[in-house]
């Protein structure tokens, strides 16, 4: 249990896939937050299903018994664990969910003997979220990575978190929308 910035006491713990009431509202986060992606509410709902196999770790948070937000994450290489999704409640965000998701997230990749936690964060928008949005990254995308800088985009975030971007996929999205792949060290070699 741990306390906000404004006080709310914020639980972290495993998403129990047997608590449909607390999968249906991680379901409902995410397909709020990420509508492009999550079409429709059985999508959302797989990619919930999915986080809570085996293969993955995932871990909500709840606020007055309510999910306010959760995150995903899994093994994908023999020391480095792919994060996927983090998703907050948008009343709720501002407010260290987040940054207490990735690091509950960074305990249990570490505990896995995990070297390496990295994501994909797509620059996706109507309008470029980054310096690398909207443009032709071709022929030298890694100076766009180099340079990259957010406008409105969730990058700042994980900078903040101590990520770095280590790469950009050009196109990912369609013309003009990279994916931004960030990675953090976790433990030394």
């Amino acid at each position: 249990m741990m306390t906000s910035m404004n006080q709310r006491p914020i639980a972290i713990c495993d998403l129990d896939p047997d608590d449909r009431s607390a999968v249906l509202q991680a379901a409902a986060l995410l397909r709020a937050a990420f509508p492009d992606w999550m079409r429709t509410s059985e999508d959302a709902l797989a990619e919930v299903r999915e986080a809570l196999s085996p293969d993955y770790t995932c871990l909500a948070a709840f606020v007055n018994g309510d999910v306010a937000g959760w995150i995903g994450g899994r093994p994908e290489y023999s020391h480095a664990w792919e994060l996927h999704p983090l998703v907050v409640r948008a009343d709720h965000r501002g407010r260290g969910i987040g940054r207490a998701l990735v690091a509950a997230l960074e305990e249990r990749a570490r505990d896995a003997r995990a070297l390496t936690l990295y994501l994909g964060t797509d620059d996706d928008g109507p309008m470029p979220g980054t310096t690398a949005g909207g443009i032709d990254l071709f022929p030298d995308p890694l100076a766009h990575a180099i340079g990259l800088q957010a406008i409105d985009h969730p990058s700042d975030f994980y900078r903040h978190l101590g990520f770095v971007v280590i790469g950009l996929i050009p196109d990912a999205n369609g013309p003009g929308k990279p994916d931004i792949l960030m990675a953090k060290r976790l433990s030394a070699p």
